[in-house]
């Protein structure tokens, strides 16, 4: 009985299971309450105006991750919680077969409410199937997914009925409840150092994550305006937008998942936050033609992209480092929802007050500009942080004169190494600064760096964390 449990539930089938759950519920969430062109395909067949229905549900998104990410406290509790919220939410969807009345604002604020237990909870199983490097492939594959499916719905909404994009929204919840009545309920061993509590944010993550939030929430701003004043903008174009609209996103998602580790997660980062930036200003100076709409969504939406899976392999990063992986999702995902919200109603005003596109243009570029004072700021702590702490973190598995031996065995292996890399990358898993390891080997600093470099560049890797877990994955497995 316990082999076969097991073998049913490798962290291979996990994420499979948990991939499918995320990608089923997550495209619901996108194309009805969360800003979704299905939601104002319903309210157009009733003459609606849907901006007040969606900036409340937005709101009770954001205060849902953080109440469940507090609540969620195991692996057991999130997957019964991802269950119910799962069913009230395709339960709550029937209503909008009806005519408008306040039960659709009833249930879009507590669809969102409950749909949050399902994302936040999630983050148990975002953990657990996977390794921390491998993360952002299941971000990915998670969210690419997802958006593809909100363009299934959206163009069946638009081209054939809502309805009908209603009811495959609905079958798509369905299936989301079934595949996670088979997610494995046990809670996995604990991947972090024993004096960490359970359900508690450590110190010195505190601030990395504080830091990491403010530009999810001041970059996201953007989205909001985007929702608000670009969309509307364009609303005659609803058949070219049904389809196109995510595309770019998709787009932007692979480029920097199959780019990062070449380029570098920071080098496509600030290339997206410029063309957001330049996304503004084409809508500034351009029509409102076809054209111009293909030239600022394919901006806003492959930047939007590439920004989102940036702060989302950070926070699958940072899972390790919490007893309570629900708590770090729901708090950075919280961030992202909230930045969505404050754009949604400056955009609002924006356009209450008749004032012009280049007032969104200016608020966005503000925008821009704040978020390149904070990112080097929030890199400074995150390479601490993420590189330093999964470093400790091995080296207090491993006995000194087991960890010489294994050092020195695994280097031994890593082929194309020269015996001087060889020694840097012997100091750099003992904890060695790259100015210690200067004065070590008699060499310069920058000499120091070009040979870090190197290694990385030969052992396909990116930090220390990751030449640590390189080093020392076969010992943590070895009986």
């Amino acid at each position: 009985m316990t082999g076969g449990r097991v073998r049913r539930f490798s962290p291979m089938h996990e994420r499979r299971l948990s991939i499918t759950v995320f990608v089923l519920f997550s495209s619901w969430l996108l194309a009805l309450p969360f800003e979704g062109r299905l939601l104002s395909e319903i309210a157009g067949k009733h003459a609606l105006d849907t901006g007040g229905l969606v900036i409340g549900a937005v709101a009770a998104t954001a205060a849902g991750l953080l109440f469940w990410g507090f609540l969620i406290r195991s692996k057991k509790t999130a997957r019964r919680l991802i269950l119910c919220s799962t069913a009230i939410c395709m339960i709550l969807s029937a209503v909008f077969f009806a005519p408008p009345s306040a039960l659709w604002n009833a249930a879009l604020v507590t669809g969102s409410f409950f749909i949050a237990a399902s994302i936040t909870g999630w983050g148990y199983y975002f953990k657990s199937s996977a390794p921390k490097y491998e993360r952002i492939k299941v971000a990915a594959t998670g969210l690419i997914f997802s958006n593809i499916l909100m363009i299934g719905l959206n163009v069946a909404a638009v081209h054939f009925s809502p309805y009908l994009g209603l009811a495959l929204a609905m079958f798509f919840l369905g299936g989301s409840f079934l595949f996670a009545l088979r997610l494995p309920p046990e809670d996995p061993p604990s991947s972090i150092p024993a004096s960490t509590q359970p359900g508690t944010v450590p110190p010195d993550v505190a601030k990395p994550l504080a830091l990491l939030c403010l530009f999810v929430l001041v970059i996201t701003i953007n989205s909001g305006l985007m929702y608000h004043v670009l969309n509307p903008s364009f609303s005659h174009l609803s058949s070219l937008a049904s389809w196109y609209w995510a595309l770019p996103y998709i787009a932007g998602l692979y480029l920097m998942l199959k780019f990062s580790r070449k380029i570098g997660r920071g080098y496509i980062l600030y290339t997206a936050i410029a063309a957001i930036g330049l996304s503004f200003i084409a809508f500034m100076i351009l029509d409102r033609s076809a054209f111009s709409y293909l030239v600022v969504n394919t901006l806003m939406l492959g930047a939007c992209g590439a920004c989102d899976l940036f702060w989302w392999s950070i926070l699958g990063e940072m899972l390790d480092l919490s007893a309570n992986p629900a708590k770090i999702l729901g708090i950075g995902l919280s961030a992202n929802v909230a930045g969505v919200f404050i754009g949604g109603v400056v955009g609002d005003l924006l356009i209450a007050a008749g004032l012009p596109d280049q007032s969104t243009t200016a608020i966005a570029l503000s925008v821009v500009c704040a978020t390149l004072v904070i990112l080097p700021l929030l890199y400074r702590y995150l390479s601490v942080l993420l590189d330093d702490r999964a470093f400790y973190a091995a080296l207090a598995e491993i006995s000194p004169p087991a960890k010489e031996k294994q050092v020195s065995e695994r280097l031994a292996r890593l082929g194309g190494l020269s015996e001087r890399e060889k020694e840097v990358a012997a100091l750099l898993l003992h904890g060695k600064t790259y100015r210690r390891i200067a004065g070590e080997l008699s060499i310069s600093e920058n000499t120091v760096k070009t040979h870090v470099k190197n290694i990385y560049g030969k052992c396909d890797i990116q930090s220390r964390g990751e030449l640590i877990d390189l080093a020392f994955r076969e010992n943590r497995h070895t009986p």
